[in-house]
């Protein structure tokens, strides 16, 4: 896998997997698309993020008791602390869709045995804060992203699978991967750059503003070409799989 990508500000390039229906199932093709060339052409990213949260959802189900304060591969992170991680995602993708602060959101905590109930009740206030269509273009921006609604929901693919196979790692689960979603969570990231993804950050931060921003990627790790898709896309996140 390539690792020397020009440092530039991401932005989201259109999506080329086609539309689907699967995962929650919260969102379907019959929804009605804007008549602007620009959305005519844009894939629509809710039934992708639909499906990357029924996977996340899938292992979360999986995940025993015992396993809660194991290690995950971001080392930061036990399983329990990555659950409210991946809950505090969904929930700023919720507030997004708001027209909210997705920055005043905190990872919220859950009962070790509601974590499936509180994942179906996150990924039910994303439908609802996204079920217009408007909001798929109305602007926004986030340290990593500057574009339409679309753009930014679907920068949040890729940190979705990732923090997925964390857990699946950490569990030692294999899920059912999309390869709808992998592919468009490569689309999603491939403007980033390989390296100094921290200075990147950094400076678009403080142009927004920002006191301190968290790094959703590290640098990319080389893996071959021929890895599977899940692979090179942990890699590409800054994960070894190998390990």
């Amino acid at each position: 896998m390539a690792t020397s990508r020009s440092a530039r500000i991401p932005s989201i390039l259109p999506h080329k997997t086609g539309h689907y229906l699967t995962g929650f199932g919260l969102h379907d093709s019959d929804m009605t698309t804007s008549t602007t060339s620009t959305a005519q052409d844009r894939i629509d990213p809710r039934p992708i993020l639909d499906s990357a949260i029924a996977t996340a959802g899938s292992v979360i189900a999986a995940v025993r008791p015992d396993q809660l304060t194991a290690p995950t591969p971001c080392s930061e992170m036990d399983v329990r602390t990555m659950f409210g991680h991946l809950l505090g995602v969904l929930d700023r993708i919720a507030v997004l869709g708001r027209g909210e602060d997705p920055f005043a959101v905190t990872e919220p905590p859950a009962p070790d045995d509601g974590w499936s109930d509180a994942w179906t009740a996150s990924a039910r206030r994303i439908s609802d804060a996204w079920r217009d269509d408007a909001v798929l273009e109305r602007p926004m921006a986030l340290p990593w992203i500057q574009g339409s609604g679309a753009d930014v929901l679907a920068s949040y693919f890729s940190e979705l699978t990732v923090h997925t196979w964390d857990l699946a790692v950490a569990t030692g689960q294999q899920p059912d991967w999309d390869d709808a979603v992998i592919t468009a969570a490569f689309a999603a990231g491939d403007s980033l750059p390989a390296e100094n993804r921290l200075a990147l950050f950094e400076e678009i931060s403080s142009a927004m503003g920002l006191d301190e921003v968290a790094i959703p990627f590290a640098e990319a790790v080389t893996i071959p070409d021929d890895a599977p898709a899940i692979d090179r896309l942990v890699a590409w996140n800054g994960r070894d799989p190998s390990r």
